[in-house]
């Protein structure tokens, strides 16, 4: 992930400037990874002139899990102990609340197993429109409820970004780009991204965690101020 500086064009005004490539780790059942991108949407809003060229990459929560997923409620269940889980998801509940996102972590009936959800935004990187994917998955998954480890529910959410239906669910009956997207997942994992969302920022600063707000528009003046690198 290498600096990628573009230049200065004046016909965009005072507000703009260059573009530094922002690449984030996340996968669309990461809670964190949801509220990360309602936090980096409201920064992004509020500062126009951004420089930010964002870039989606895979990570999955639970590699493992079965192609047809689980049974989100007894598997975490399992994991944490009922009544731990019912604090744990309260604690999400209190958070999202207090950053103005809509999310109740019990709306998902299922874990899905997310590889093909990330072939899904590896795809409509290529038409550029993978930020609107990414909102789609995430949108479907923890506000509606819908079960993305589904082809049938995935070919929905891909038409909704703005992709080809037929196209994407002949893919997805396919095994294209499955070993690229595990492949890019390793590098990750071999390079140190052990959790999401993680944010690199022009390849070299490392911002873990939902950030709010707040920081991603000091972090947007403070590039501002220091202008493109030589």
């Amino acid at each position: 992930m290498a600096l990628a500086l573009g230049t200065l064009d004046p016909a965009c005004g005072k507000d703009h400037f260059w573009a530094m490539k922002l690449d984030i780790f996340s996968d669309p059942v990461c809670p964190w990874c949801y509220l990360g991108k309602a936090n980096l949407d409201r920064a992004l809003e509020a500062h126009a002139g951004h420089p930010f060229e964002v870039e989606w990459h895979p990570f999955q929560l639970n590699p493992e899990m079965p192609e047809a997923g689980v049974d989100k409620r007894e598997y975490l269940s399992r994991r944490f102990g009922a009544e731990q889980l019912e604090g744990i998801h309260q604690r999400f509940r209190d958070i999202a609340a207090k950053a103005g996102v809509q999310m109740d972590p019990d709306t998902p009936k299922r874990i899905p197993n997310t590889l093909n959800a990330h072939r899904l935004i590896h795809w409509a990187g290529l038409e550029g429109r993978q930020t609107p994917m990414v909102s789609a998955l995430m949108r479907g998954y923890w506000v509606q409820g819908r079960d993305i480890g589904d082809p049938g529910v995935l070919a929905d959410l891909a038409e909704e970004a703005g992709l080809d239906r037929a196209a994407i669910a002949r893919l997805l009956a396919s095994d294209a780009d499955r070993a690229e997207i595990l492949q890019r997942e390793t590098h990750a994992r071999q390079r140190g991204v052990n959790a999401v969302p993680t944010f690199v920022v022009a390849g070299q600063y490392v911002l873990s965690g939902a950030q709010p707000p707040e920081l991603w528009g000091q972090v947007i003046d403070e590039l501002a101020a220091a202008g493109p690198a030589d």
